[in-house]
């Protein structure tokens, strides 16, 4: 090959790319700034951490390195922080309910445990965000001191019994039920599915039982659950765990339901799976906009390899 004109090729397809690089740098997604109102407010060393491996995606605070900067890594940093926010957000930490912190701590801990969080490629150039064991430890501590059980008085019990009947016989055959923001409606029969399995929640103290309609049951049967067919619907059911002076487990108040729908198609967009909760006996959709679908995925992101399904049944 001709060496000169071979150069002079490499040289214009160098020019070439370095005009379409420059060009990209004139398309920039806006990073809304807001105000830090009310910041994670726990121990300063597990603040530390997050804020190591989190705050960037996950707070107003985000701080981009000079080559976050740059395009198409820009563009892509500010997707994953509009994302992040959107299911955690450490500014605004302190108005959640002390519930709900409980639950997003366990969740957290679930991630970074799991190696889910931070983002392999997000460490990829931010070597920092990297945790330790050591540093994993100091969170999962943290997490245990919020464990406490305590026995439940005469009173709390028999409120519950009572409620736990109500739920039995909750009539729910009304002309409109409750749907979630995503158009979900809430499934009234789950009653009436075989139990698949169970879990005991010890970060927020709850019990609760899987139930699954007759297409789930038959691919547990054939072995079919990875991934699980179109028209699987997993049901949980969720009690507050109470305790009672003789050391016997119970369950309490009624405190939702949540349901897995598979339709590869139709919830293309979300895992292939519907996602909707119903809250107390009450049964209140779940989320203050769609956004919150993000959430559920981003929970059951570590069992992605399970199809997103984090309670096998109990014959696997």
């Amino acid at each position: 090959m001709n060496q000169p004109f071979y150069k002079r090729r490499t040289a214009k397809v160098l020019v070439v790319l370095l005009i379409c690089f420059a060009a990209m740098q004139l398309f920039r997604p806006e990073l809304k700034k807001q105000p830090v109102t009310a910041d994670f407010n726990g121990p300063e060393n597990v603040k530390v951490i997050f804020k190591k491996a989190c705050y960037d995606c996950h707070s107003n605070e985000t701080d981009l390195k000079w080559f976050d900067h740059l395009q198409p890594a820009y563009s892509i940093a500010v997707a994953d922080v509009e994302n992040g926010k959107s299911g955690l957000n450490f500014s605004e930490w302190a108005n959640m309910a002390p519930g709900d912190q409980k639950a997003k701590l366990f969740e957290i801990l679930n991630q970074i445990t799991t190696g889910t969080m931070p983002l392999k490629s997000y460490q990829l150039l931010h070597h920092s965000a990297i945790l330790s064991p050591e540093e994993i430890a100091v969170v999962k501590n943290y997490a245990a001191g919020m464990i406490k059980e305590h026995p439940a008085d005469t009173a709390l019990i028999n409120t519950a019994d009572k409620q736990f009947k109500n739920w039995k016989i909750q009539n729910t055959q009304t002309p409109e039920l409750p749907k979630t923001l995503t158009g979900i409606p809430f499934e009234p029969d789950y009653k009436n599915w075989q139990a698949i399995s169970s879990t005991d929640r010890t970060d927020n103290g709850t019990m609760r039982v899987v139930f699954g309609n007759p297409i789930a049951v038959k691919a547990i049967a054939e072995h079919h659950i990875n991934p699980w067919p179109d028209g699987t619907i997993i049901a949980k059911a969720a009690w507050d765990k109470i305790e009672d002076a003789d050391g016997n487990i119970k369950a309490g108040a009624f405190k939702q339901v949540e349901y897995m729908i598979k339709d590869s198609n139709k919830y293309k967009s979300t895992k292939g799976w519907g996602w909707a909760r119903f809250k107390t006996m009450k049964l209140l959709p779940y989320g203050k906009n769609i956004g919150y679908t993000t959430e559920c995925i981003n929970c059951h992101r570590p069992v992605s390899n399970n199809d997103f399904v984090f309670t096998l049944p109990v014959k696997q």
